[in-house]
């Protein structure tokens, strides 16, 4: 009685401000749960869909009234007549006309007249992404220029635009604030140039791996409302490039130049004086002068070998507001590095220390830095169940890394040789993380996304129950583990239901029980890698028929699967699932 008094109180405008402080998807789909009531008040609430089958688009559409937001990246069939399709559609008309953004990425079946027609019907349409959709080209660049009002363009790996297609765009669409172009490799410095003169309103641009040249950096100086640049592996460009920018740019508070190596501390240092703004400098091999950069939020120290706790010392002390600290391979830290971190850097939020020498009492010293979301160990063989259990009691971690190699695959005649060379050349790691790191693991790191146990073979299936208790996990590593059996992948997905990336290479003890586990459970699962486990025609067949979502798969070497077998997953596009990726090897 009291309880339903109390929800009569609560009206709906102020169910929607309970609704604005929930950020996470879990805790909304808790508040959606309680009753019909707040089903309701959600469903007129919501503002982004995310649509995984063609035909529960429309019925979407018509209930969520106030979605302006539309991602297609999950649903791979979505194709020119749907678009057409969903705009005849009497039941759901109107929706066109409030959509602001449409994320499109690896939707290959839509080409340029669905998109043109898709731009077109949306007036006030302000961001777009088609990253990782290969067939674009200038084409579906010319449809997406009648956007007069879009602010944002995602073009991540569009092999096919080159220049033309670009300049479309920066004509058409004068008001872009944000573009990306990483990988697009047909764009040159034409296209920089056209951009830079057109669009004088761009805040946020990404070129790397582009075949850019100092002149493009000449261009992009004459943005004046430049925050943000990222300009990953541009070869060709050097410290002259660099000296544009710090001569421009005044708003530049973002600038990536990792793997750009013709760059010098020349070129940097112009940068870094000429930019008072910085706040975020990614640079890779170079260890930059951080005195006087207080505001200093990201530092990527990467392969900094010669790094020593004296160079910690000065940057926890002068940078207090990091929140990005990347130490990988920086071999000569010692615990008294992370006792500095932990004492003043108490803002950090991501800390890689791959391959450094940290053990239990580092970790310990770093369960200070109370904010830390991911922390990366791969290769650190000092640490233990007792260091994790320091982090656990302190840090929400939502991502951890406990193993990565380094080394570079080899192959011989197509066949991978990598974990085998693995194996003799660095041996087991990680060896003294098992179980009862897990426990800790899943009582205090409730909210953990993405974690990397491969080759800790101390785990076995009493540590996946504690996994299973993880429900936010949706990326799992778990490659060569023996001890590992149908048991705890069964724990595993009957417990992780968003579990969307398993890697389970090499896990030969699991077999097609723990596989009908996954098809049963893991329905959200959009890659894995089950090469080399004992699954069967029979246990393949099931999961892959269940798995609708499925867009990457690798089945090398599966001993007990037949060439039948492995010809059914080719054509299992028939039956509604698309995958993009299947690699097989008898």
């Amino acid at each position: 009685m009291g309880s339903s008094l109390i929800l009569s109180l609560l009206t709906d405008d102020l169910l929607e401000r309970v609704l604005d402080c929930l950020s996470n998807d879990s805790d909304r789909k808790s508040f959606r749960a309680t009753c019909k009531v707040f089903h309701g008040v959600e469903s007129g609430h919501r503002t982004r869909l995310k649509f995984l089958r063609p035909e529960f688009i429309p019925g979407l559409l018509r209930n969520y009234t106030r979605a302006d937001t539309l991602d297609f990246s999950v649903c791979p069939r979505i194709c020119d007549g749907t678009i057409s399709a969903l705009l005849n559609n009497i039941s759901c008309y109107g929706w066109a006309q409030r959509v602001k953004s449409v994320v499109l990425c690896r939707t290959t079946s839509l080409r340029s007249p669905g998109l043109e027609v898709l731009v077109g019907s949306c007036p006030g349409l302000q961001s777009v992404d088609v990253s990782h959709c290969y067939q674009f080209g200038d084409r579906e660049a010319a449809a997406l220029s009648c956007g007069a009002e879009l602010r944002e363009v995602k073009m991540d790996k569009c092999l096919r635009v080159t220049d033309v297609g670009l300049a479309k765009i920066a004509i058409g669409c004068d008001k872009l604030e944000k573009i990306s172009l990483k990988w697009c490799l047909e764009i040159t410095d034409l296209g920089i140039d056209l951009l830079s003169k057109k669009c004088l309103h761009l805040k946020h641009l990404s070129i790397s791996y582009l075949k850019i040249s100092n002149e493009s950096l000449r261009s992009i100086s004459n943005l004046k409302e430049l925050e943000k640049l990222l300009m990953v592996g541009c070869g060709l460009v050097d410290d002259g490039g660099l000296h544009f920018l710090g001569n421009g740019c005044p708003s530049l508070q973002v600038l990536d130049i990792t793997r750009c190596e013709h760059v010098s501390s020349s070129g940097l240092i112009s940068v870094i004086r000429g930019c008072k703004g910085l706040q975020n400098l990614n640079a890779g091999y170079y260890f930059l002068l951080v005195y006087g950069r207080p505001n200093l939020k990201m530092l990527d120290l990467t392969c900094c070998d010669d790094i020593t706790d004296v160079a910690i010392s000065a940057i926890a002390s002068s940078c207090r507001k990091l929140l990005c600290l990347k130490l990988e391979s920086c071999s000569l830290l010692t615990e008294k590095s992370f006792s500095y971190l932990g004492s003043s850097c108490h803002l950090l939020e991501e800390l890689d220390l791959t391959e450094c020498h940290v053990n239990d009492i580092g970790l310990d010293n770093l369960s200070k830095c109370s904010e830390l979301r991911c922390l990366k160990l791969g290769i650190c063989t000092d640490i233990s169940d007792t260091g994790l259990s320091y982090i656990a009691s302190h840090c929400k971690i939502e991502e951890l890394d406990l193993y990565r190699y380094r080394v570079s695959y080899i192959t011989y005649n197509g066949f991978d040789l990598y974990d085998a060379f693995l194996k003799l050349l660095f041996g087991c790691r990680c060896s003294n993380v098992g179980d009862d790191g897990l426990r800790f693991l899943a009582t205090g790191c409730k909210k953990m996304r993405k974690l990397n146990l491969s080759y800790c073979t101390k785990v076995t299936d009493k540590g996946m129950v504690y996994l299973g208790l993880l429900e936010e996990l949706s990326d799992l590593e778990l490659r060569s583990n023996g001890n590992v059996t149908d048991t705890g992948l069964i724990a595993l997905a009957s417990g992780c239901r968003k579990l969307s990336e398993l890697d389970i290479k090499n896990c030969q003890n699991i077999g097609d029980a723990g596989f009908w586990s996954l098809a049963f459970y893991s329905w959200n699962l959009q890659q894995i890698n089950l090469s080399y486990c004992s699954v069967s025609d029979v246990g393949l067949c099931m999961m892959m028929g269940n798995l609708t979502r499925l867009q990457d798969a690798k089945l090398v070497n599966l001993a007990k699967v037949s060439a039948k077998g492995l010809l059914q997953q080719m054509v299992v596009e028939s039956d509604g699932i698309k995958i993009q990726s299947l690699i097989c090897w008898g």
